[in-house]
């Protein structure tokens, strides 16, 4: 069975591209859509065949850390881009994705309401009416289930006083029944293990309820590997239900084609032919010029005129200070 690789390929590989809040400014889904693209490109000529991407939490509370790693606070807005970033990543055409060696399976997240946690706290418990849910949070990660996403991967916080990671409604009724997604679920780090903390059971317990819930595969926490066998003899997870999930995992790794060529991701001469290339760095400062925001062309306060600040005269100095002005470490945003 070929292994799959996975990664946070965020907002660029090794050609660094504005962080996605700042690639929403931009309003030019082409142009999202070719740093997802040039993304896969690079990530996959180094073997990585997944991406914890897009991440298309709507929120709109700025105390909440991760507003950096989102598209903003406008839904329609965040759904036009997440289709873009799939369709970057996995290939533009629905019957035609993943059949590439530069096309790398997306990972829509975290589902659901992440970005909706009560004061802006993370994995915070969060509790609204379904009417504000579907209109205001849902449609973005639809969105990308419409655009042929691969995997979903699972929310930390609470949703109706149950965690996502063991959210029935949310995984298998609305998710895969009410949406039609055939692709399979993943926890994110250590969710599993995290619902322990919502005083919902041990890890038995929960790993449980996360397998019944819809969840395929555990990242981190290692309660389907070593509580399952036990449960199953207990009663409390069928057979059946530990088969489906194997399933979609695997047809997962068919669909990138890893069963034909579990070395398609491998090829030596790809790396210095394919990573960081003159191409693409000329692609990220373009996008990245389309995607600064001045919030206010005002005269600035040294000046002596009432002139505004853009447009810049084509002489002179300009400087730029702050503690990111010259930091290569703060390159790739929050993922530093």
């Amino acid at each position: 069975i070929p292994l799959l690789f996975g990664m946070d390929v965020i907002h660029g590989y090794e050609t660094i591209f504005p962080i996605p809040l700042g690639l929403s400014c931009t309003w030019d889904m082409a142009a999202i859509e070719k740093s997802a693209r040039i993304a896969a490109i690079e990530a996959s000529a180094d073997g990585i065949s997944w991406t914890f991407s897009p991440m298309v939490d709507i929120s709109r509370d700025p105390r909440w850390g991760r507003v950096s790693e989102g598209s903003g606070e406008d839904p329609f807005l965040g759904g036009a881009i997440a289709q873009a970033m799939v369709y970057g990543y996995q290939g533009a055409n629905l019957q035609d994705q993943l059949r590439r060696n530069d096309e790398i399976m997306a990972c829509v997240k975290h589902f659901a309401l992440y970005g909706a946690g009560e004061a802006g706290r993370d994995y915070n418990t969060v509790d609204m009416s379904r009417n504000r849910m579907f209109n205001e949070f849902m449609y973005p990660y639809e969105a990308a289930v419409e655009a042929g996403v691969g995997s979903v991967m699972a929310s930390f916080n609470e949703i109706d006083g149950i965690p996502a990671t063991g959210n029935k409604w949310l995984l298998s009724d609305l998710l895969r029944g009410q949406w039609g997604f055939e692709g399979f679920v993943v926890t994110d780090f250590t969710g599993i293990a995290e619902m322990i903390e919502h005083g919902v059971g041990d890890l038995q317990t929960v790993s449980a309820l996360a397998l019944n819930a819809g969840v395929d595969m555990d990242m981190v926490s290692e309660g389907f590997v070593g509580t399952l066998m036990k449960s199953i003899k207990e009663g409390k997870v069928r057979m059946g239900t530990l088969n489906t999930a194997c399933r979609r995992i695997l047809e997962a790794k068919y669909k990138l084609g890893l069963f034909d060529n579990p070395y398609k991701y491998c090829d030596v001469n790809r790396p210095k032919r394919d990573i960081f290339t003159k191409e693409h760095r000329d692609a990220a400062r373009k996008i990245a010029s389309e995607s600064f925001v001045l919030l206010k062309n005002a005269p600035l306060a040294a000046q002596k005129t009432a002139a505004p600040v853009l447009p810049l005269k084509k002489q002179g100095t300009v400087a730029v200070i702050g503690p990111l002005g010259n930091t290569r470490s703060n390159m790739p945003g929050t993922w530093s």
